[in-house]
């Protein structure tokens, strides 16, 4: 495509396109971008990516590090990263929070110790009498129900029972939207329906703002942390 071609299709003149190519430093209107992305058929990450970096971090979408379409697709260690760099508060409201147990190496040790140093650590897990969570598992039709990722979970929590700072709660209103936080840092994983929680999209967000999407998030979980009960109430089996 030539200059005067991209110019006509952007409603500008051929010295704007010549100046936008030659000029690193230069970005054009945003309309003017999204115009010459339509006819050139590339993304404007691609083509102006300063402009893209300087709307994550001063838009409203400012508080989104990164996104994957697939939990599973999210690296180990950036659990372990959020994990180890939390100082203040942990908490994981997932409704099972199995997978943390499988992919974390030593979790229970490293909770301890972040527990003894005076970080707050918070399990908010689904209730596995719950009629929510058998319609749930009604829904996911997979081997390894929610009522057994939960006993793993219940089984692992068991075992910190006496490290003081650790505490857990049943809750079953995220049921469809796991929060996990690591002070300013949070994981959200959206759950679709007839998926389970690695098969769903997640997304990494940082505090930036005021009543921005993390502060939301934190709300809704501190909204069903109050409700909960708490799971040394109950047997192992998650019964009165």
């Amino acid at each position: 495509m030539t200059e005067m071609q991209l110019a006509e299709a952007c409603g500008v003149d051929a010295k704007t396109v010549g100046r936008w190519i030659t000029e690193s430093n230069r970005v054009p209107h945003a309309r003017h971008r999204w115009a010459a992305c339509d006819a050139l058929g590339e993304e404007e990450a691609a083509l102006w990516p300063n402009a893209v970096r300087s709307a994550l971090t001063s838009g409203p979408d400012r508080e989104i590090v990164q996104v994957f379409p697939y939990r599973s697709a999210a690296p180990a260690s950036l659990w372990k990263s959020l994990v180890t760099k939390a100082q203040r508060e942990l908490v994981f409201a997932g409704y099972t929070n199995y997978f943390l147990w499988l992919e974390q190496a030593n979790l229970a040790a490293a909770l301890k110790r972040k527990a003894q140093s005076g970080c707050r650590v918070r399990f908010l897990v689904g209730d596995p009498s719950s009629p929510v969570t058998a319609a749930r598992e009604a829904e996911e039709g997979v081997p390894l129900t929610l009522s057994t990722r939960i006993a793993v979970t219940l089984s692992e929590l068991e075992k910190l029972r006496d490290v003081s700072g650790i505490e857990g709660r049943f809750e079953t209103g995220h049921v469809n939207l796991s929060v996990f936080r690591f002070d300013d840092e949070m994981i959200v994983t959206p759950i679709l329906a007839r998926r389970v929680g690695h098969d769903s999209p997640m997304m990494h967000l940082r505090r930036r703002q005021a009543d921005g999407m993390f502060d939301r998030f934190a709300d809704h979980v501190e909204e069903l942390w109050s409700r909960g009960r708490d799971i040394r109430e109950t047997g192992r089996d998650g019964q009165a």
